[in-house]
């Protein structure tokens, strides 16, 4: 966003100088974010030295189940991707949008509280996830309308990405072409090995940061194990998504009995959209105190699995689980396509991960395309 790319450096450094490049952010204002454990999950958190990342932490991750390990490795990234997104900093879950107070005289007054962006560091973005920010600069930026707080802090970010060299069991990125291998836009990219990191430096500002960290040239060894790793990840991802024909699937068959069958096990928790990194809806609230002399606006994620997201004259739109599913899984797979351009997923596997009763979008993806309808649809 803005920034100035360059000639691309392969550099490498020791994981001592991680300490490092987390206080030369610091040091240029940025608010660093991080990986952090907490609760029993890695989590995104403000960290303000590398002992506050999840050393020697891995997950294991399956359709509705998350528990973390310790290895005996010193390894910062060896985990996949927790419940958190990079989302809740550019899109945060709740913001005020103006705040208004009535004076002695009863007039309203609009108070002003543009204090400028946070400009944070994000530490540790995957391959998928600057897929997601991708998809998001789509809805918020590049659109007919441009949000003004989103592009804010989208341009003030700096962004440390990371390669993953240990795939998840819920992963299916590979399939999406957003992952293992982080592709941008990034200003410096991360691949662990076992005693240094292997650094991408993608622009000027990356370039900066890193003048002030003791690194060198990156050997032909090194290169060449770091490409090996991410090989062999991208081997070993846990699940698979066929996109070629998604869109003629899901909006060719919305009365295939697969999506009862599915909704007789979904909660409409909407867990799967709080941890999507791409889900995008809100809602607008305006709110008074109880004195009635201050009001404000404020703005809030919302699901389109709750009941009164289509309220509209006086009775919700879709009011079974199953039409509410049916929404979202092809408004994520083939509608998005027709609006954006882009799938609505990137292939992080959390809805699968956090949801309660283990329902698996790219098995129900499956069960869709192998029907009679589906092979219909293809066929016309």
């Amino acid at each position: 966003m803005g920034r100035t790319s360059r000639e691309r450096v392969l550099l490498a450094f020791e994981k001592a100088e991680l300490d490092a490049l987390i206080s030369a952010l610091w040091d240029l204002g940025y608010t660093v974010i991080g990986p952090t454990v907490r609760d029993g999950a890695v989590v995104y958190d403000e960290v303000e030295g590398a002992q506050a990342l999840p050393i020697g932490v891995v997950d294991d991750q399956e359709a509705g189940a998350y528990r973390l390990g310790q290895w005996d490795r010193e390894t910062y990234f060896a985990y996949t991707v927790g419940p958190h997104t990079w989302k809740r900093y550019l899109f945060p879950p709740e913001e005020r949008l103006w705040r208004a107070r009535r004076d002695e005289g009863s007039a309203w007054q609009v108070v002003s509280e543009d204090q400028g962006p946070v400009r944070y560091a994000f530490l540790g973005v995957r391959g998928c996830e600057l897929a997601a920010i991708g998809v998001q600069d789509r809805v918020f930026l590049h659109g007919p309308f441009s949000d003004s707080r989103y592009r804010a802090r989208r341009e003030a970010a700096f962004i440390v990405a990371v390669n993953c060299t240990r795939p998840g069991r819920t992963c299916f990125c590979a399939s999406l072409g957003t992952g293992p291998r982080a592709r941008g836009p990034y200003d410096v990219a991360l691949t662990e090995l076992d005693d240094l990191f292997l650094v991408d430096v993608a622009t000027e500002a990356g370039a900066r940061v890193m003048a002030s960290l003791s690194s060198r040239p990156a050997t032909r060894a090194e290169i060449e194990e770091a490409e090996r790793r991410l090989e062999e990840a991208g081997r070993h991802v846990g699940r698979a998504l066929e996109v070629s024909d998604l869109h003629d699937v899901l909006a060719g068959q919305p009365e295939h009995p697969r999506w009862e069958e599915i909704a007789e096990r979904c909660l409409a928790c909407a867990n799967c959209t709080l941890v999507c990194p791409t889900c995008f809806c809100f809602t607008v609230e305006d709110v008074t105190d109880l004195a009635g002399r201050e009001a404000a606006r404020v703005r809030r994620w919302d699901s389109c699995f709750v009941l009164e997201f289509t309220y509209t004259a006086g009775r919700p739109i879709r009011r079974s689980i199953m039409s509410r599913y049916r929404q979202w899984l092809t408004h994520k797979l083939a509608w998005w396509v027709d609006q954006f351009g882009v799938l609505g997923c990137v292939g992080c596997g959390r809805c699968i991960t956090w949801c309660p009763v283990g329902i698996d979008l790219t098995a129900e993806v499956s069960a869709l395309r192998a029907s009679p309808g589906a092979r219909e649809a293809n066929d016309g």
